[in-house]
């Protein structure tokens, strides 16, 4: 089969290498229909992960088609189309069993194994390990594009970022980061009732996509972000939530500085270095700081939403490849800037 593969920092190809087997009795084979390309794996080739060695196949999110099946699996049938998401799930050891398979301790204590700890989806062919307990049916009438971003940046934005700031009817939430998981969650806190979404960013091209996705208000990132985004609060005290969806330390600062007593800071950005935490300023104020790797649990919901058009997920995909055509792909998708992309869509 033809696979995207990582030879080390800033060296990637697509080549041919020998076709995926069943291993394990719970696995079952996948033939990808679609795929994408995540900042994660833009940090695998800058080398930041270490852990992914050379000769690994790329890749954590795709819709496929069930082309073989283990002994052991019964609930899926070749010919099944199936969402394949970011996280791995035994379904058995004691996080799974507390929803949290983001530390599945059958898979290494990590459930991000796909383009990481095993070859991955941006290939023509996968392996899925413990199929029945990760992959998910795609409802009849949907398509790829609908489901294809449910995999990752949808959950991670609805539970890192909505689920886990406790954003409830009413209120005002701050989304610091209008990329794709910013976006996500900004979709997401409209979903679950917030009164004000207010998107933080430094491009002015991210924040016209934050209106398309649901911000009533936006402010471009800067020295006074944070004293425009509490005045636009009805008391003058900040936000009830504030989601950090980029990973430095300075939009950390910005989050921390916009939410009100009382209120909570969810992190979702992907932190490379340290940030400083006040918490001299920070103790008196009751302030929840949360922070998270996606589970995917949600995905049963938001496969739910999507059948019934409650939301809309194919408006992440911004460029079209061929699946020959990843290198382009990823060309494009590492200068989005440039090319005003959000997520690529590259399909067989």
């Amino acid at each position: 089969m033809k696979a995207l593969v990582y030879h080390g920092p800033g060296q990637k190809s697509w080549e041919s290498i020998p076709d995926p087997k069943l291993q394990e009795p719970t696995d079952v084979i996948v033939s990808v229909d679609t795929t994408t390309i995540c900042g994660t794996d833009l940090h695998i080739l800058k080398g930041d992960v270490p852990a992914v060695t050379d000769g690994r196949v790329l890749g954590h999110e795709a819709v496929g088609t069930v082309a073989e099946t283990g002994s052991a699996v019964g609930s899926l049938s070749a010919g099944d189309r199936v969402l394949v998401p970011a996280i791995t799930s035994c379904g058995r050891c004691a996080y799974c069993k507390r929803a949290m398979p983001s530390h599945c301790q059958a898979t290494g204590g990590i459930g991000w194994i796909f383009g990481h700890l095993i070859d991955g989806v941006q290939a023509e062919l996968a392996r899925v390990p413990f199929a029945e307990t990760s992959l998910h049916k795609v409802p009849d009438g949907v398509t790829d594009a609908e489901v294809l971003f449910l995999a990752d940046i949808l959950p991670t934005g609805f539970e890192v970022g909505v689920r886990n700031g406790g954003v409830k009817p009413g209120d005002v939430v701050a989304v610091v980061g209008a990329g794709p998981v910013g976006l996500a969650a900004i979709m997401t806190a409209r979903l679950a009732g917030a009164s004000q979404i207010i998107a933080v960013d430094v491009s002015d091209s991210r924040l016209e996509f934050a209106k398309q996705f649901g911000a009533d208000t936006t402010v471009r990132a800067g020295d006074d972000a944070a004293a425009q985004i509490i005045a636009q609060t009805s008391d003058g005290l900040g936000v009830d939530v504030a989601i950090e969806a980029v990973g430095l330390p300075v939009t950390f600062d910005t989050a921390v500085a916009l939410v009100r007593p009382g209120g909570t800071v969810a992190n979702i950005g992907v932190h490379g270095a340290p940030v400083t935490l006040h918490i001299e300023e920070l103790w008196i104020k009751n302030i929840t700081i949360t922070t998270g790797l996606v589970d995917g649990t949600t995905i049963p919901t938001l496969l739910q939403l999507v059948a019934s058009h409650r939301i809309d997920a194919t408006k992440f995909g911004t460029h079209e490849f061929k699946l020959g055509e990843i290198l382009a792909a990823y060309d494009v998708f590492a200068a989005a800037g440039e090319h005003n992309a959000l997520k690529v869509v590259i399909r067989r």
